[in-house]
């Protein structure tokens, strides 16, 4: 069994203490393929370093956290650029647009996601959408930037069904992670009405770990504990689950 976490911060801050152990254990819970999301630039060196300790297993993505497009968003853009020059990556994120923290950055948050969405699609890359408070906002720009190019996750889903739905219509995937067990998550209930063959797994370590772990730092061995409340879920095996979520995630990633 393989079981692929989509959505990692493996770099951050929080496992300094333990990185290497913490990763050994994920692996040991048959996790053994991590996709790392960026932020902006000031973590892009610790994130070549994690691929080159664990380059079997650490897959990356570059671009411009919604919550980090500042004043210098267009230096910013620029080091995704550059870097896009200089290597491959498997994904462009995460990005989209964030209104929870600061509704300001609003106009420049929707043209760095423009902007990034091209770089994808010139790039021939997927997109891995962070979203929060602000589905309308992403889906007005999928909507206009909607065409057989543009594919992609929709990480850490935790809209309703019609919007889960209109997140597939733009060929993205729902990243399901800790959310889907907690008791008013409320994705667990409708789920089931959702293909699993949409479906891909995420923690977004070190946050929002599942139960029986909320509220305590996330990492990726706990990725079993979304395995098992969807194999709850859609009534199949735990096996099923990471079988079907990781041929999801060779779809998207290409690897």
């Amino acid at each position: 069994m393989i079981i692929t976490d989509t959505h990692t911060h493996l770099y951050s801050e929080a496992f300094d203490e333990d990185r290497k152990k913490m990763i050994e254990r994920a692996i040991s819970q048959n996790v053994s393929r991590f996709f790392i999301p960026a932020i902006d630039s000031t973590y892009t060196d610790a994130m070549l370093k994690l691929e080159a300790d664990f380059p079997e297993s650490v897959f990356l993505m570059t671009g411009l956290h919604p919550t980090h497009v500042k004043d210098n968003y267009r230096e910013e853009l620029q080091h995704v650029e550059d870097m896009l020059a200089k290597r491959s990556f498997y994904a462009i994120g995460e990005i989209g647009i964030d209104l929870y923290w600061d509704k300001s950055t609003l106009n420049i948050q929707k043209g760095a996601f423009r902007h990034q969405i091209n770089l994808a699609k010139q790039h021939e890359l997927p997109i891995v959408i962070h979203c929060r408070e602000a589905f309308d906002e992403i889906f007005e720009i999928l909507e206009e930037k909607s065409d057989d190019d543009l594919f992609g996750i929709f990480h850490c889903f935790t809209g309703n069904l019609e919007q889960a739905k209109q997140a597939i219509s733009y060929n993205m995937k729902l990243g399901i992670g800790g959310v889907a067990t907690f008791k008013n998550g409320k994705i667990d209930q409708f789920l089931n009405q959702i293909d699993l063959k949409h479906v891909v797994l995420e923690t977004d370590a070190p946050y929002l770990a599942p139960k029986p772990y909320r509220g305590k730092r996330n990492e990726s061995s706990y990725i079993v504990k979304v395995v098992e409340k969807l194999a709850e879920i859609y009534n199949i095996s735990e096996e099923k689950i990471a079988e079907i979520t990781t041929q999801n995630s060779k779809d998207i990633f290409g690897i």
